[in-house]
């Protein structure tokens, strides 16, 4: 069986191609990656290790000070996002009894009045108020997404230290946050 001739747009390919190849290899041996970075590429095991980079490049940590702190850090992001959880359900629990409580009342007063008219200014406050818990509802829970993925992040370093330290910190903050709902 004869192989098929190659065309013109084949033989610049193969050149692009080949050229590609060797710059590649030219140039990863001048490149080479921090010492950090090497010892850390591709790790899939939790180790325990004073040596970390977390979120980002500028969070690199290098001393067991370093490490303390940085468990500190996430610790408090732990407990902030516990803390947000239950801020978002206190913030629903208020809004739905709030306004539970103006809508009923609204509805005594129509059928009292016999008014067909559904923009009187109790409906725009009801509105503006279920506009204005519904908008904080929005940013209270974007913010805890993000704060979620950064400690997801944190612990996919699959540092030891550092997935105590938000393990710690989710108990602490429901500890601290979720007796908070039953004072409403």
């Amino acid at each position: 069986m004869a192989l098929p001739a190659l065309k013109s747009s084949d033989l610049i390919f193969l050149g692009l191609y080949k050229r590609l190849v060797e710059s590649i290899r030219k140039h990863s041996f001048h490149c080479p990656k921090p010492p950090v970075m090497q010892s850390l590429l591709f790790q899939m095991h939790f180790i325990f290790s004073d040596e970390v980079v977390l979120l980002f490049d500028f969070w690199s940590v290098h001393s067991p000070a370093g490490v303390a702190l940085s468990v500190l850090v996430v610790l408090l992001l732990a407990v902030l996002y516990e803390g947000i959880k239950v801020g978002k359900a206190r913030l629903l629990h208020q809004a739905l009894t709030s306004l539970s409580i103006s809508t009923s009342q609204q509805l005594i007063e129509e059928t009292d009045q016999n008014s067909s008219s559904s923009d009187s200014p109790q409906v725009s406050r009801t509105r503006l108020r279920w506009f204005l818990c519904h908008f904080s509802q929005s940013l209270l829970h974007v913010a805890q997404v993000v704060i979620g993925y950064f400690m997801m992040l944190a612990v996919m370093s699959y540092n030891t230290w550092i997935f105590f330290g938000v393990v710690l910190g989710s108990g602490v903050g429901y500890y601290l946050a979720y007796p908070l709902l039953s004072m409403t």
